[in-house]
């Protein structure tokens, strides 16, 4: 794949941030996401409220962060 600048892009950049918000009381924080394994659960550090993944998503970084999952970007699969 050509990137415009003279160089040939092999591999997609990963983002290892993101900011997940909680539907319980809407505090948000940037967490940096496991590498090496999904995150199923997430304790708010506002309100203690545990998140879990919504049906059909693989964690919790996909369900409640601005960037999903390490594996999911990549075009990978999550928890495979």
């Amino acid at each position: 794949m050509f990137d415009g600048g003279g160089a040939v892009a092999t591999e997609k950049e990963v983002v290892l941030q993101s900011r997940i918000t909680c539907p319980n009381c809407r505090h948000a924080v940037v967490e940096e996401m496991p590498t090496d394994a999904c995150q199923w659960f997430y304790e708010c550090t506002s309100c203690k409220t545990v998140l879990k993944p919504k049906p059909g998503d693989c964690c919790v970084f996909c369900s409640y962060g601005t960037v999903p999952c390490p594996p999911i970007q990549a075009g990978d699969g999550c928890c495979g």
